[in-house]
């Protein structure tokens, strides 16, 4: 048998219990996601969808929740420099990271700690 695996349908990171409205301030107001409505019989789980153009991320309830420091969703921006002032006004703490070469990258860590690797490919 032969198949192929054809894109990433979406990427899951975990947040605790009744944690729905911190991740909608984070992920809608500040960073620019969409909700998505959840399908009726997967909302009494907790949690919300998120998209981004034909992309989604999906914040799940974890309990006992640990936030993800090191596994991480690598999402490609364009204009990094306008998202860092962005960031900045917010007051949300990023860390500048040049340790890849051809690409500006920072990470931005979620209100649960979970983190996040926001990219500019420069070529």
């Amino acid at each position: 048998m032969t198949f192929t695996i054809k894109a990433i349908d979406h990427v899951q990171l975990a947040a605790p219990e009744r944690s729905e409205e911190t991740a909608r301030d984070f992920f809608v107001s500040i960073l620019g996601f969409e909700e998505v409505e959840k399908p009726a019989e997967l909302k009494k789980r907790g949690g919300l969808w998120l998209a981004f153009g034909n992309y989604q991320l999906h914040i799940g309830i974890e309990e006992p929740f640990t936030p993800a420091k090191k596994a991480h969703p690598a999402l490609e921006v364009e204009n990094l420099d306008a998202l860092k002032q962005h960031l900045k006004r917010e007051k949300v703490a990023y860390v500048d990271d040049d340790n890849l070469p051809g690409a500006n990258r920072i990470y931005v860590y979620d209100p649960f700690g979970n983190r996040i690797e926001l990219l500019e490919w420069l070529t």
